[in-house]
């Protein structure tokens, strides 16, 4: 992990951004804290490269709904996520106040970027169906078992999940989910192709999971593996996928 054991601020995104014709981006969260969230959003506000952010919130508090009030007025709060890979009972989403709080996004206009490992997307399913109205953004393509090369079970789940209207999905976190030393385009391919065909390119959006996928590929290596696979999309499919999908479903 030493790669990414540092500090990494707009300044170092800049640099990489320009250089790979990205202008603009959404942050999110990495720390479960209200101070990391605050802190991101000052960051979003002195900077027009950062147009959006997904932040943390407890949203199993009973508090939230008073904790969301104090940021309600920054504008470039744009979502909430929680770490629900990291937590050891999968149900943890369905529970009672987790769903409380899931609830509550609507009233603020924030969407909720699930963040969750292949085996739980059946989990997610069910998540999203309890809240039909809420517009949720699958980070990671749900990390796929990319290193092992299992597209099962994880393609249906896709497929199911992509049936509701309400979910957009991130095309990112890919090379981390691979063998950080031998991926190859190719190995990727069919996860990307997978992806499309369950979202189309409406509803699914470019992402880099940086800094993360510099433990995998450098910055400019992953906009470049996304481009080259994009390039058999149509102008207007890919408008979608490197713009207009992220504008739509994160309210920009």
């Amino acid at each position: 992990m030493s790669a990414i054991r540092r500090d990494f601020l707009p300044d170092d995104l800049r640099v990489l951004a320009k250089a790979a014709g990205v202008d603009g981006v959404i942050s999110v969260q990495a720390r479960q804290t209200v101070e990391e969230t605050l802190w991101l959003l000052d960051l979003a506000e002195e900077d027009e490269l950062i147009r959006g952010v997904v932040g943390w919130m407890p949203l199993d508090s009973p508090d939230l709904t008073k904790e969301l009030e104090k940021v309600a007025h920054r504008r470039k709060l744009r979502g909430l996520r929680h770490v629900l890979q990291d937590e050891a009972d999968d149900q943890f989403m369905l529970g009672e106040d987790f769903g409380r709080g899931i609830s509550a996004l609507r009233r603020f206009d924030l969407r909720y970027d699930l963040l969750v490992f292949e085996r739980q997307l059946p989990t997610a399913i069910r998540l999203v169906d309890r809240h039909p109205s809420q517009p949720f953004i699958l980070d990671h393509i749900g990390k796929p078992k990319i290193k092992s090369a299992e597209l099962e079970p994880w393609a249906s789940n896709m497929r199911e999940l992509a049936k509701r209207p309400n979910v957009w999905c991130k095309v990112s976190g890919m090379v981390s989910e691979a063998d950080w030393r031998a991926w190859t385009p190719p190995m990727l391919r069919p996860y990307f192709d997978s992806a499309l065909e369950a979202f189309g390119p409406k509803r699914l959006m470019i992402g880099t999971d940086w800094p993360v996928c510099l433990l995998a590929c450098p910055y400019q290596r992953w906009i470049e593996t996304v481009r080259e696979w994009a390039a058999s999309l149509t102008e207007g499919e890919q408008t979608d996928f490197f713009q207009n999908t992220a504008v739509q479903a994160y309210g920009l």
